[in-house]
């Protein structure tokens, strides 16, 4: 399935469907359904989020069904991440199968290095000239401004400590940090394993504080796409044509 359809998807659960349904043992009857008892575990993932252990985190992760081809990204947000690209080197947080780096590459033929992380690496693809590194987010192995771009998507709304873990893109970007987050509100019951829901754009601007001036976050189909520049280089694109 591809995002652009699972937007649609969210659209219906979310915005047509009332609360009390959603967050109701009807909603988990029918989900229950589609997903067997793996709807009441997500739920009850989140419900005890601050007292998970690394080993019942990755379990869940492992374990949760892939919704999308490839990539979690919509074509409209890969343009954007491709046309947003700055300097010789690129950092993807949260890399999955390394299809975004595929698309990035292609998009900026000219890109010295690509690098990939994840907390696990299995499924990424071997592709030439994009290396992958076995992280967590909240402590990635690079040194201060080893990457011109910092590009991580569909990752944020996954970290408990979601400040911290934006603090350490900032802190290995030298030029651009890009994310991308999905538009969505929180329900009891729901398809993903996220702890973090950004319903508006300023709910997510909220997370990125200090927002420097040079600076893009706008809804693209649902999904919240927020580019910051670092070091004064131009302005991102879609900032002038928001």
């Amino acid at each position: 399935m591809k995002r652009e359809d699972t937007n649609r998807i969210r659209f219906v659960l979310e915005d047509v469907l009332p609360a009390f349904l959603h967050d109701s043992p009807l909603f988990r009857g029918a989900a229950s359904l589609i997903w067997g008892k793996h709807i009441a575990e997500l739920a009850d993932f989140r419900e005890r989020a601050p007292f998970l252990s690394e080993a019942e985190y990755e379990a869940l992760y492992r374990n949760h069904p892939r919704v999308h081809e490839g990539t979690d990204n919509s074509e409209a947000c890969i343009a954007a991440i491709c046309a947003d690209i700055v300097g010789d080197s690129v950092c993807d947080i949260g890399c999955g199968t390394g299809h975004l780096l595929s698309r990035i590459r292609k998009a900026n033929p000219g890109l010295s290095r690509l690098t990939g992380v994840d907390f696990a690496i299995d499924d990424a693809a071997a592709l030439d000239g994009i290396e992958y590194v076995a992280a967590k987010i909240e402590a990635l192995p690079f040194a201060d401004g080893e990457f011109d771009t910092v590009v991580c998507t569909h990752v944020i709304e996954h970290v408990l400590d979601y400040r911290k873990a934006i603090a350490e893109l900032r802190r290995v970007a030298r030029r651009r940090v890009i994310i991308v987050v999905p538009r969505e509100r929180e329900y009891r019951y729901t398809f993903n394993p996220h702890f973090n829901f950004f319903p508006y754009t300023h709910s997510f601007l909220r997370a990125m504080q200090p927002v420097p001036d040079a600076h893009a976050c706008r809804d693209i189909n649902r999904d919240i796409y927020y580019c910051e520049t670092l070091d004064g280089d131009a302005t991102p694109r879609l900032m002038a044509a928001g």
